[in-house]
């Protein structure tokens, strides 16, 4: 066996690709919700996560100390702008890029090119604003291990992200199953035209579920700066990929599949890593997607947000 799969490797690599796939599945929850309302998938989500790690960035920017860490306090409240940020970026995308569209029954292509169009609009527009220059987040987090369990250091922002995407997963999964809210998204999901003929806004749905996923998107923002600690113009682009392989390997439209499918691979990445090197980890990322493509394009679990009445 190679030692990249020894127990003792396994272990190191596990809670690092915990914390990395989480990040994977708090983006990947935006694409599967809107996929399973309006089956087109949102290439500007990416943008919309850059969002909110940004306006987290400059939220913690504010009370950084160069000397020693910032209060892990600020990071329950950098929650706060960092998700309204995306959230608002995400409904104004709603808004301009794809309910014109909507209004006028276009065809699938041209939901794409004004996905990508609203992209480039964005990441360009962050371009002007900050420039190319990639900026450290401030450190709100002791570097230092939390603890050890066998020789295997467990550090306290691994443990944050993966809390904090569960607690989020949780509560989303609460809203789509039992509240009102929840209901109009999976009656749109199951048959759109039904849902407006039974009086469900559908406007009003599909806003919401932009919204949702732009949240979902703003945490994972932060908890990406948290962990990486750079932010740039065009950083949303890699993990967007990534964490739309995620939304792609759980079963594009399933909630909890894209939560499983971000943890896998981020599974996958770090212990290809180990064995490979990390120059290989995005590579693996695609090839996960061009796997499940090829021998199960309907995911691990392959339900639809509508799925559950």
């Amino acid at each position: 066996m190679p030692d990249c799969l020894g127990w003792g490797e396994l272990q190191f690599r596990l809670f690092g690709g915990l914390s990395t796939g989480s990040i994977y599945a708090l983006i990947a929850i935006g694409y599967t919700l809107v996929y399973g309302v309006l089956q087109l998938i949102n290439f500007a989500h990416s943008e919309v996560f850059m969002g909110g790690m940004l306006a987290g960035f400059l939220f913690l920017n504010l009370f950084a100390n160069a000397d020693q860490a910032t209060n892990p306090y600020l990071l329950i409240v950098a929650f706060i702008p960092a998700m309204l940020a995306s959230g608002a970026v995400a409904v104004a995308l709603e808004r301009v890029a794809y309910r014109p569209l909507r209004k006028r029954g276009a065809p699938r292509l041209a939901y794409l090119i004004s996905a990508i169009g609203a992209s480039f609009f964005l990441s360009n527009l962050v371009l002007v604003w900050r420039g190319r220059s990639y900026e450290s987040y401030p450190k709100t987090v002791d570097p230092s291990p939390l603890f050890y369990l066998g020789r295997v250091p467990i550090q306290t922002v691994d443990l944050i992200i993966f809390a904090v995407m569960v607690g989020m997963v949780l509560a989303l999964d609460a809203i789509v199953q039992r509240t009102r809210v929840g209901r109009g998204i999976r009656a749109v999901a199951q048959d759109v035209e039904t849902a407006g003929l039974m009086g469900v806004d559908i406007n009003q749905v599909v806003t919401t579920t932009f919204l949702l996923g732009g949240l979902l998107a703003g945490a994972g923002g932060l908890l990406y700066g948290l962990k990486f600690s750079v932010v740039r113009f065009d950083i949303g682009f890699l993990p967007g990929i990534k964490a739309f392989t995620a939304a792609v390997l759980g079963g594009i439209g399933n909630i909890r599949g894209a939560m499983v499918g971000g943890l896998a691979l981020g599974l996958m990445e770090s212990i290809g890593a180990g064995c490979f090197g990390t120059q290989w980890q995005d590579v693996i990322a695609f090839m996960v997607l061009v796997g499940v493509l090829m021998f199960r394009p309907t995911g691990l679990l392959g339900e639809s947000v509508g799925a559950k009445a």
